[in-house]
């Protein structure tokens, strides 16, 4: 892997007029500044459509995209709608947190009033759009939640929540499903257009794929099959989790559906090809979170209230992956692989080849862990933190005495810890021991460029409410010391200009 860095930061962290942040020129010339920095990834969370608790990571559809992110002055400048729809979606709340519940109501208004005046042509796109069989999926299945009042679809009338059955109804909600499909297309075309502009910038978008994806959703009713549904009741037995690990005592009741994966075996898992052929079409490279449930994962039976009582089964380990080559040559992948693991972890990551992930702040514990620098190799992907981390000075802050210092001491950092900001003496120690590190790719949440406590983090895992929130204004991104950044990347050879000549 070459030595490169990126930056960590959502697209619903990006400054905007709007309740989160969009598809807009803030995207772009974040994009910019960074690249200026001599950073060359841009890592985001899932783009899919959230989930309970406004999670991403537990979506209603593993090929849909989050609508809240379409950006209305596009959808103006194209013809779309009025400088007047634009103007009801402007948000006058907190530039500092997202507000899910504006942000939805606002672009679903701004969408209908869009479709409303829709073209022949643009009908045509759609259509041919929703050629896609995971795209009609994602379409019919949205309009038939709000034929049923927003009920999850196990609580359908028999008729629409078994799939086939529905099928057989579809054009009775040839609107609705126009409709759910022309919101996709929009946001797939903003999306490309993004990518594109970004791409051009020389910055590459690594994406996050969540191994799981919610049980009320368009892939649980399309493909009942391939899950661990009771057919009867459309309803699981066991449930998916973690045990008890660094993040959580009782471990993390994530309760998603569990992947049949003998069933999957019988077509070649061509539902996951499906999927990281779509991720790898968004992203340059993706993550797949959660990589260790492939090679066995955690599953608790549904009526229990935490994680801890749970059971390893087996996955599919490497016969995925064999498959997945033979379809897609050379993947770019990413394998999270942190938490509870044994060796069958091991051996998979090994087996593929995919580079796995460092934490610093897992690192101070007084063993030799693996994640101390001095023990990373050049085939993995080394963080500060992640999103579902303590920022880099909350962490010093709230982690116990005798890790603090055995970090401060490792970093050679010595004296007042305590300060931050742009300039934290004791942050910069901290990331320049990782920069400086043989690890292939460095990567820094945007929290810890700016030196903010832990009252920006963007997940606490374990807690189902107040997470994803955080957002940072143009003026923070502008006091971020980029004279530093392109320092520390030229010195350490992780420079685009460095290493691109």
């Amino acid at each position: 892997m070459e030595r490169r860095s990126g930056v960590l930061m959502n697209i619903s962290s990006l400054p905007s007029p709007f309740a989160i942040g969009v598809f807009g020129k803030e995207a772009e010339e974040f994009a910019a500044s960074i690249k200026k920095m001599g950073f060359s990834e841009w890592q985001i969370l899932p783009l899919n459509t959230v989930g309970a608790g406004e999670s991403p990571y537990s979506s209603d559809g593993a090929f849909s995209g989050n609508i809240m992110y379409i950006d209305p002055l596009a959808l103006m400048e194209e013809g779309y709608v009025t400088e007047q729809d634009v103007q009801a979606c402007i948000y006058n709340g907190s530039p500092y947190s997202v507000d899910y519940g504006f942000a939805m109501q606002a672009v679903t208004h701004l969408l209908k009033a869009a479709y409303a005046s829709i073209t022949d042509k643009c009908k045509k796109d759609v259509e041919r759009f929703l050629k896609d069989r995971e795209a009609f999926n994602y379409a019919y299945y949205k309009a038939l939640k709000e034929h049923f009042d927003n009920k999850p679809f196990y609580e359908w009338d028999e008729e629409f929540r078994n799939y086939k059955k529905a099928l057989k109804h579809k054009k009775e909600f040839a609107d609705g499903i126009l409709f759910h499909g022309f919101c996709q297309y929009i946001f797939t075309k903003q999306w490309f257009a993004l990518k594109k502009k970004i791409n051009e910038k020389k910055v590459n978008i690594i994406g996050d794929m969540p191994i799981y994806v919610g049980l009320d959703s368009a892939d649980v009713w399309a493909h009942t099959d391939l899950f661990l549904i009771d057919p009867d009741t459309y309803r699981p037995n066991l449930v998916a989790g973690v045990p008890p690990d660094a993040f959580s005592e009782d471990g993390q009741l994530w309760g998603n559906p569990l992947f049949d994966w003998a069933e999957m075996e019988k077509n070649g898992f061509q539902w996951w090809i499906d999927r990281i052929k779509h991720s790898l079409k968004l992203y340059d490279t993706v993550r797949i979170d959660h990589f260790r449930g492939i090679a066995s994962f955690w599953a608790v039976k549904a009526d229990e209230e935490t994680a801890r009582n749970g059971k390893w089964m087996k996955g599919p380990g490497m016969k995925l992956f064999k498959a997945v080559n033979e379809q897609i040559d050379s993947p770019s992948i990413i394998a999270e692989d942190l938490g509870v693991f044994g060796k069958d972890v091991v051996r998979l990551l090994k087996s593929t080849g995919f580079a796995g992930m460092r934490v610093i702040q897992f690192a101070f514990g007084g063993d030799d862990s693996v994640h101390l620098p001095h023990n990373y190799t050049e085939n993995c992907v080394v963080y500060t933190g992640t999103h579902d981390n303590n920022t880099l000075l909350g962490w010093l802050y709230d982690t116990d005495p005798s890790s603090r210092e055995q970090a401060l001491e490792y970093c050679k950092f010595y004296g007042d810890w305590g300060q931050g900001g742009e300039y934290s003496p004791s942050c910069r120690a901290i990331i320049e021991t990782i920069w400086s590190s043989c690890a292939g790719l460095v990567v820094i949440p945007v929290q810890d460029m700016c030196g903010y406590g832990g009252d920006t983090r963007m997940n606490c895992p374990g807690i189902a409410e107040g997470n994803w929130r955080p957002r940072f204004t143009s003026e923070q991104l502008s006091r971020i010391d980029k004279e530093y950044f392109a320092k520390i990347n030229r010195v350490y050879f992780r420079s685009f200009e460095k290493n691109n000549g």
